[in-house]
């Protein structure tokens, strides 16, 4: 009898207000959108995390990088396997990058 496991599903996910980010298994739209949905995954291992630097009007990641900084300085970083940030924003995204890796978040700047 072959016995068949099942293959965990990569937890992919994205805050960006305008991208449909296809191969996203969940994705917020705001920022306050995506303090909530990495709380909702505190306990578990992300693979991915893409985050953009502008989320329309005044709404920025900055409470999303600010949640993950206080993670790391309280001894409890979030479990990510790599941060990708697609921001359009040339300073942003560099903002977003030096912030998290100065906490050894594992993150890239890419293009979506």
């Amino acid at each position: 009898m072959k016995i068949e496991r099942a293959v965990p599903v990569p937890v992919i996910l994205g805050v960006d207000d305008l991208r449909a980010l296809p191969w996203a298994t969940r994705i917020a739209r705001t920022s306050a959108d995506g303090v909530r949905l990495l709380e909702e995954h505190r306990g578990t291992f992300v693979d991915e995390l893409w985050l953009d630097h502008d989320l329309g009007g005044e709404d920025s990641i900055m409470p999303v990088v600010t949640l993950l900084e206080e993670a790391a300085f309280n001894g409890r970083p979030f479990r990510i396997g790599t941060v990708y940030v697609h921001s359009a924003n040339p300073s942003g995204a560099q903002t977003i990058v030096r912030s998290l890796a100065r906490w050894n978040y594992p993150v890239r700047r890419a293009t979506a």
